[in-house]
């Protein structure tokens, strides 16, 4: 309910709810009031398969006074946990509150295993198999589904299990990027390069650098005009590390392969986000998190440079 913006909806579901109640609480009292019409037998009327006979009884005590607490329970609870529109509950109760406290439950469970990971190297603990264990699981649970279960990508989302990364590539790179999360941006170049045949010479160019099927003229006409990406990208193509620019000279495509795909890139350009996850996992989580993903891409744990 906090979401709107008006209390209407706050004051229509209190209300509702009210009224639901008591109307319930009045048909108890009504049903128990009212007489039907019977004979003298005490019977309706009503015959089934010849001699079945309907009678006019009324409901077990029992029953009554259970549709009666019932009816109590449901003011108690409305009173202790929320359930009229934003009214809060007298116990502040709130499923997000119980969620919260039983991850930090679970966590403190844990912590003791953790401890033990969080003393050691990245590098050491992308050769423990227990912790490995662990990292797979924190990955499925948290990284699977942009980067794949095989961590391995897919269109516009990195793979993590070759040596090709966006930033340094080190641990310590990679456990800033799960806790802080990044933005990837591509502004849109076209106006920077120049017209529309400066752009297709462009690909060609880019296609070039990576020794890709090109137009070799093509490629020599847009060379000067690269220079508007070169900011980004470096006067090489090889990209720049500590702002997270690709590198074109590989044989990677994280947005597409091609002319179109590259003339779309440079025209539209493209924003990734990569979402923090600080508020969801421990930094001793982390920690074995970006081990795992930084083991990946450096199998049997060789040291980082």
């Amino acid at each position: 309910m906090s979401d709107f913006t008006s209390n209407f909806w706050a004051i229509y579901v209190s209300g509702i709810t009210i009224v639901s109640i008591l109307a319930c609480l009045l048909l108890l009292w009504f049903s128990g009031k009212a007489k039907a019409m019977t004979a003298s037998d005490n019977t309706t009327g009503h015959v089934w398969d010849g001699d079945l006979r309907e009678m006019n009884n009324p409901l077990p005590r029992w029953w009554a006074w259970l549709f009666v607490i019932t009816i109590v329970f449901a003011f108690v609870y409305l009173a202790l946990y929320p359930g009229l529109g934003s009214y809060p509950g007298k116990l502040g109760w709130t499923s997000s509150g119980q969620h919260q406290a039983e991850v930090e439950k679970g966590n403190a469970e844990v912590a003791p295993l953790y401890a033990k990971f969080s003393a050691m190297k990245p590098e050491d603990v992308a050769n423990d198999a227990q912790a490995m264990a662990i990292g797979e699981r924190l990955f499925m649970n948290t990284c699977a589904q942009c980067h794949g279960s095989d961590a391995r990508g897919n269109k516009g989302f990195p793979n993590l299990t070759d040596k090709d990364w966006l930033g340094a590539g080190t641990p310590e790179y990679i456990k800033e990027t799960i806790t802080k999360g990044r933005i990837g941006m591509m502004p849109p170049m076209a106006a920077a390069v120049g017209t529309a045949e400066d752009v297709k010479n462009v690909a060609q160019y880019v296609l070039s650098l990576s020794g890709s099927p090109h137009d070799s003229v093509q490629a020599a006409l847009g060379k000067p005009k690269f220079m508007a990406c070169a900011a980004c990208h470096g006067m090489d193509g090889k990209g720049i590390s500590a702002i997270g620019s690709a590198n074109l000279t590989d044989d990677i495509w994280l947005h597409g392969y091609g002319e179109a795909a590259i003339i779309a890139m440079i025209n539209g350009g493209k924003v990734n986000q990569m979402p923090a996850q600080a508020d969801k996992l421990t930094q001793a989580q982390i920690h074995v998190l970006a081990s795992y993903v930084w083991g990946l891409s450096n199998k049997g744990g060789a040291t980082a440079k």
